[in-house]
């Protein structure tokens, strides 16, 4: 189950969700705008709901994965996927497009833990390290691509596109999970499917409390990270609206953060040196408020690009400490996983939730939504550096 050739197929399995996913939810809020008329309010509920939903699901989706199996996990939710982006593409009412992407965020819920779990399982530190970073880069690569290409399937290949793409890339999913599991049942001892932990305990390099300290400051800061991501993808159309982009240049113009945060990915997976050093989880997250904040209000095209080489940047070492230590500290990875993820969901739901009720209750301010988000980021920063004190040995 954990050998090296069929992790090459949980690799391609994990590509092929980030560009499905990608290509569905950034461009989701795009697609209510132009049919339905939605604007930075109503998409940022939408958000907010996106992330709620995720939040609730996502943790009991690790530990149902380590009960019943990854397999099992990996199969419901890709086709709950399915279901739901079929029945999308023929759904004529604003109403029913919301139901149909909660339900995708339900299916999406079984699939990442499982997947973090399935590369990572029955590796030692070393190759908990290398997996991870191999995870890491494979999602951001195909992601960046969906958002950079997106924009221009919705242009070219019509708005129906938004459904078929990450239908039929569901479809390639299952048949490839059912492959797989047929493999790996030949492979395992007795035909069993339970996660597998080195055959030998392995010591940790660093103190058990200051390896819990870094897991919950980076379960702060992750969520703290989609707080800035799931905003910023729900405002891009009024971004774009307001420099004069069509939807294949915000397309191209919006992802800039995605390849930067590619780039950050490969960077701390060849090096190691930011591993349990508070200092560059702290300056990420320095980066991450203030060039969130200068996206939001940005006044130039130029001015957005070099702002989210900063944000990618930040956020790539963010999402890497959460994950990796998430990894790193526990067996019941699927689980861990689970939690992992449920945090980026609270992120998902706090920001947008956070920028709509202040354009609701503050309309004459269009700058409401950006100046809230971005004192919530603040506090998350506080917060870090109170776990940081109050836990020093």
């Amino acid at each position: 189950m954990f050998t090296r050739p069929l992790k090459i197929g949980y690799f391609v399995l994990e590509g092929l969700n980030s560009f499905g996913t990608v290509y569905y939810f950034y461009y989701f809020y795009f697609y209510m705008q132009q049919v339905f008329g939605f604007g930075n309010k109503a998409n940022l509920v939408l958000a907010a709901l996106n992330g709620l939903v995720y939040a609730l699901f996502s943790w009991q989706a690790g530990r149902f994965a380590e009960r019943a199996g990854y397999f099992t996990a990996l199969r419901l939710g890709f086709v709950i996927m399915l279901g739901a982006w079929l029945t999308g593409s023929q759904v004529e009412s604003a109403g029913g497009q919301v139901v149909v992407m909660l339900v995708a965020v339900v299916g999406m819920c079984f699939t990442w833990p499982t997947l973090e779990a399935l590369v990572s399982g029955g590796e030692r530190r070393a190759g908990v390290q290398h997996m991870v970073g191999v995870y890491n880069v494979v999602w951001a690569a195909t992601g960046a691509v969906a958002y950079f290409i997106g924009g221009a399937g919705l242009e070219k290949g019509g708005l129906k596109s938004l459904f078929y793409v990450p239908a039929a890339i569901a479809a390639c999913q299952l048949a490839l999970t059912l492959w797989l599991e047929t493999k790996a049942r030949r492979s395992a001892p007795a035909g069993r499917l339970a996660p597998q932990a080195p055959a030998e305990p392995e010591q940790h390099p660093h103190p058990p409390a200051e390896v819990n300290r870094f897991l919950r400051m980076s379960w702060l800061a992750n969520p703290c990270a989609y707080v800035a991501i799931n905003t910023l993808v729900a405002l891009m159309p009024g971004i774009a609206g307001r420099l004069g982009l069509s939807t294949m240049l915000a397309g191209f113009s919006g992802s800039v953060w995605c390849f930067a945060r590619l780039g950050a990915f490969w960077l701390f997976w060849v090096w190691a040196g930011w591993h349990y050093r508070f200092r560059w989880l702290f300056s990420a997250y320095l980066g991450l408020v203030s060039s969130f904040a200068l996206i939001l209000v940005v006044p130039s095209l130029a001015v957005l690009v070099a702002a989210q080489l900063v944000f990618g940047l930040a956020i790539g070492l963010i999402y890497y400490s959460s994950l990796f230590y998430s990894m790193d500290a526990s067996e019941t990875k699927g689980e861990h996983g689970g939690i992992h993820e449920a945090a980026i969901g609270l992120g998902n739901f706090a920001g947008p939730a956070v920028g709509a009720a202040s354009l609701h209750f503050l309309p004459q301010h269009a700058s409401s939504g950006a100046v809230a988000v971005t004192l919530l980021l603040l506090g998350g920063l506080a917060a870090l550096g109170v776990i940081w004190r109050r836990n020093r040995p």
